[in-house]
C-alpha cells in the first residue's frame, strides 16, 4: 500500500507559516548541501518552474507521483499566475471555494478528502502521495498520514500557522532518521506507530 507522507517545512517552534500563512522567509535556507540533498532525495517536491529553470525537468520521479495541497497553499502559486505548480505530478487541491479547476492537471476535491486519500493509497504503484500543506488539510488528514518528514529551519516565528491547524489529537510517531546541514536546517523523518 502506498503511503501518505506529510513533508513540510517549519520553524523551530513548529509553525509552517506566519499568521497569514507566508513562509517565504524559510526559502533563504534552501541552499548548499541542504539543496543538494533535497534535489537528490526529494526531487519530486521541487516545483515544475524551478525544475525547468535549473535543467531538472527530466529528473525521474523518485518518491512521489501525487501531491495534495489545500486551497491556501495552492493560492500562493495562483497569485503568481501558476495554475499547475507541480505539473510533473498528479495534483490534487482540497477546496470548497474554487468553482472549477484552473488547470487540467489539477483535480479539485470538495468533499471527503480522507476518502479520496484512502483511494490514492490503495492504488497500485511504487510511489507515495505527498501532502504538501496546509495546516487545516494536515489536521483533517492526520489519521491518514503514514510518515512525517519535517524540515526544520533555524528560525523562530513566535506565532503563526501550526503544522496541523487547530486539531488536538495525540498521535504517536517513531523517529526514523535525522539529518543536519551546514546552514542549520534539520530534517527529521518519523513513521506512524501502528
Amino acid at each position: 500500500m502506498r503511503k501518505l507522507v506529510y513533508l513540510i517545512a517549519c520553524s523551530l517552534d513548529g509553525f509552517i507559516g506566519d499568521v497569514g500563512g507566508d513562509a517565504t522567509s524559510m526559502q533563504a535556507f534552501t541552499t548548499g548541501d541542504y539543496l543538494d540533498w533535497l534535489t537528490a532525495e526529494y526531487p519530486d517536491t521541487l516545483p515544475s518552474a524551478y525544475r525547468a529553470m535549473n535543467g531538472l525537468e527530466d529528473l525521474p520521479l523518485k518518491r512521489f507521483d501525487t501531491v495534495i495541497q489545500g486551497r491556501g497553499s495552492y493560492q500562493v502559486g495562483l497569485d503568481l499566475g501558476i495554475t499547475s505548480p507541480y505539473g510533473h505530478l498528479r495534483e490534487i487541491v482540497a477546496s470548497r471555494s474554487l468553482a472549477r479547476s484552473p488547470h487540467p492537471n489539477v483535480e479539485l476535491v470538495r468533499e471527503d478528502l480522507p476518502g479520496r486519500v484512502r483511494e490514492l493509497k490503495a492504488e497500485d504503484g511504487p510511489l507515495d502521495v505527498w501532502l504538501c500543506g496546509g495546516a487545516e488539510v494536515a489536521g483533517l488528514l492526520l489519521d491518514e498520514i503514514d510518515e512525517l518528514v519535517i524540515k526544520t529551519y533555524p528560525q523562530v516565528y513566535g506565532s503563526g500557522m501550526p503544522m496541523f491547524g487547530a486539531v488536538f489529537s495525540v498521535t504517536d510517531f517513531a523517529l526514523d532518521d535525522v539529518k543536519t546541514f551546514a546552514n542549520g536546517v534539520m530534517v527529521r523523518t518519523y513513521q506512524r506507530k501502528r
